[in-house]
């Protein structure tokens, strides 16, 4: 049965070459920043037509290679925390079992292969445990997708008929981005900026990071994002009459220059910090 399945593949796949006629459920590939590194998904979408998917077309307890035509392909430029599992870099195929309550999610060794006809659990990296949602309107193509992605920390989300499954990610990179930003500062080029705000967004030492901006400021004193960035670490240390000062520094400069962001955000600082409605 296997070899005949693998005959049927690769009689489709060379037909579809020679006669420029696409597959009937077509590929999609997604890259996301993730991190220190990339996260990239190739797979095929398939579509509903009328028809009931889970628990019918794919039934639950069974592995489904989790779109149609090859295997979901996953590729990780770096190590990926997924639901508390960590992941090293590599390229993996992603599985699923589906369930009413339930789904399995699998990560195997074996990235390339058709479908889940020469699925080998013994080639299981990790499998995990994730409970479905219901949407709130039927999708009518499978959709994989990113979704509150930061630099450190996202959602993979499987979509399809009325399910959706959520898997949370997250990259430890904090130790590693903090050393290069040590390692940095003992150069030339000193990172003020970049490693105040990194500072900033990870509540780590805002002193620190205030002598790092007020260090950019004497580089840049007439930019405004300096001033709001300043004004938003001021802020964090309690310090609002500091906070209001350089906000209205960024917003004089923003609206000189005519830029709505900067007058946006510079304006956000002072609300924060209460001068302004």
């Amino acid at each position: 049965m296997k070899k005949t399945l693998t005959f049927i593949a690769i009689c489709l796949a060379t037909f579809t070459v020679k006669a420029q006629i696409p597959n009937f459920s077509s590929t999609q590939h997604i890259d996301q920043e993730f991190g220190l590194g990339t996260i990239s998904i190739t797979y095929g979408r398939p579509n509903l037509k009328g028809r009931k998917i889970f628990n019918n077309i794919e039934p639950f307890g069974q592995v489904w290679r989790t779109g149609a035509n090859s295997a979901t392909i996953l590729k990780l430029t770096d190590t990926v925390i997924m639901e508390g599992h960590k992941v090293l870099p590599g390229e993996y195929a992603l599985f699923t079992i589906p369930g009413a309550t339930e789904w399995t999610v699998i990560i195997n060794k074996t990235a390339k292969q058709w479908g889940a006809y020469s699925y080998d659990q013994k080639q299981d990296v990790l499998r995990f445990k994730v409970k479905p949602y219901k949407l709130v309107a039927p999708l009518e193509t499978l959709t994989i997708q990113f979704a509150d992605v930061n630099v450190d920390r996202g959602i993979l989300q499987i979509l399809w008929e009325n399910t959706g499954l959520s898997i949370h990610l997250k990259a430890d990179v904090n130790a590693r981005v903090i050393a290069n930003i040590n390692k940095m500062m003992k150069g030339k080029d000193k990172p003020y900026y970049v490693a105040a705000v990194w500072y900033y967004n990870h509540n780590l030492d805002m002193k620190k990071a205030l002598v790092w901006m007020n260090e950019m400021e004497k580089v840049q004193p007439d930019a405004y994002n300096v001033k709001y960035w300043k004004g938003r670490i001021l802020l964090k240390l309690g310090d609002k009459k500091g906070a209001i000062a350089s906000a209205k520094m960024g917003l004089a400069i923003a609206e000189k220059d005519g830029n709505s962001e900067y007058i946006r955000m510079n304006k956000e600082v002072l609300r924060d910090a209460g001068a302004i409605k």
